[in-house]
């Protein structure tokens, strides 16, 4: 018997089979009345209490797809700026280059995983003066990086923490530049006051990866209150035509005919994905219930071992990672190749971009220019900790890091 302990495993069951099973038995598979169903139930989920303005939910077949889309509807492009923190994945910057801007990269704040505001205005104040993002390293000369105008930042809700966002909004408001969440990690990281994370800025993306808080093997969700911004996104997840066009070989009273007014992209999500992804919304508490009781299971395991830091967090936290801090005596890297002998699968969320080669020989980065990011890389691991977890399997977890610890 196979004992191992995968780093994430989704929680499906009979209704997810079932509602699986509803799409093929009804013979049609790709995107329509399950997919427009999903988009209503999970706008209801964020906007409750049906505010002014609404909030459309417009469903697309990656984050990575609702990222791109919704960049391109505040225009980016054509040489300008999409500010970005170094600690992310790749597709939250590699969406900013699809339409001709340049990603700038900023550190996180000492200390959290998530940009650092002080960082970020910093950067945005070169960049709004004309100057190249990123100062001079010794002194002399004008900096290096790019020069364009800013266009968007787009912070991450790490892990399921939500940013600072009071502090991102203020700063970027002041300055005319639009705010993008990178909520791939945050669904739902629900704050005091009732609002969820991804529903702050003028736009935020969430993920439906096969690892993430719910999932639907693949997809992603945009949302935004912003009307032009909803109507761009769903004209261009289809080809830029001009109309819903899903139901055009089914509905009696459905025209054939449709123009193509701009040249889209194929981003749309198929009904036998959206159906699974109605089933997940709806454990989506459950399962974060769940999550929060693994977390504080490894908080009381960790929180006194001096070589050990627990991850920091605070209210909306969704705990979709569990990010372990080592001190820097630890190999961490030898940690990581045991662990995964003794059939317990971990991960490091994430390697800096500045370290990946692209960004590196594109921007000329050295590997100290965004300390606090690589620092967070060098010394963290990501344990498991998935919905379904048996209590057996999370102290197995915690025994074998701090065996390790201890050797």
């Amino acid at each position: 018997m196979n004992d191992d302990i995968p780093f994430a495993l989704p929680l499906m069951g009979a209704e997810e089979e079932e509602a699986a099973r509803r799409v093929i038995r009804s013979r049609w598979l790709t995107t329509g009345k399950e997919a427009l169903a999903f988009e209503e139930e999970f706008a209801a989920f964020l906007a409750p209490r049906h505010e002014a303005p609404p909030l459309a939910a417009l469903a697309v077949n990656s984050a990575t797809a609702g990222l791109h889309l919704a960049l391109e509807a505040l225009g980016a492009g054509n040489g300008g700026t999409v500010l970005v923190p170094s600690l992310t994945f790749t597709s939250t910057a590699e969406v900013a280059r699809y339409l001709g801007a340049e990603p700038v990269l900023i550190d996180v704040k000492p200390g959290t995983f998530h940009i650092d505001p002080e960082a970020l205005e910093r950067t945005l104040d070169r960049l709004c003066r004309g100057l190249p993002a990123y100062p001079p390293r010794n002194g002399g000369g004008a900096g290096f990086g790019p020069t364009g105008r800013p266009q968007a930042v787009m912070p991450v809700h790490y892990g399921g923490l939500p940013c600072d966002m009071a502090a991102i909004l203020e700063i970027c408001r002041r300055r005319g530049v639009k705010v993008i969440e990178d909520a791939a990690h945050a669904f739902p990281s629900e704050l005091p006051g009732g609002e969820f994370a991804g529903t702050l800025g003028d736009a935020g993306v969430f993920s439906f990866y096969a690892t993430k808080t719910i999932t639907t093997g693949e997809g992603g969700m945009v949302v935004t209150r912003d009307r032009e911004i909803a109507r761009r996104v769903s004209l261009m997840r289809l080809h830029g035509i001009d109309r819903q066009v899903w139901n055009r070989y089914t509905d009696r009273k459905a025209s054939w005919y449709y123009e193509v007014v701009e040249p889209g992209y194929k981003y749309n999500m198929p009904d036998i994905l959206a159906a699974i992804g109605r089933v997940q919304l709806g454990r989506a508490r459950e399962f974060l219930a769940m999550r929060l009781a693994i977390a504080r299971r490894y908080d009381d395991a960790f929180r006194h071992e001096a070589r050990l830091a627990i991850p920091p967090t605070g209210p909306g936290d969704a705990r979709h990672l569990y990010p372990l801090s080592l001190d820097a005596a630890l190999d961490r890297d030898a940690l990581i190749d045991t662990l995964k002998e003794r059939g317990i699968g971990v991960s490091v969320h994430f390697i800096p971009l500045h370290l990946m080669p692209w960004y590196k020989n594109r921007y000329g980065f050295e590997a100290g220019d965004f300390p606090a990011s690589l620092d967070r890389f060098k010394r963290e691991i990501s344990l498991p900790i998935w919905p379904g977890m048996t209590e057996n399997q999370i102290n197995r977890v915690a025994d074998e890091v701090l065996s390790l610890v201890h050797r």
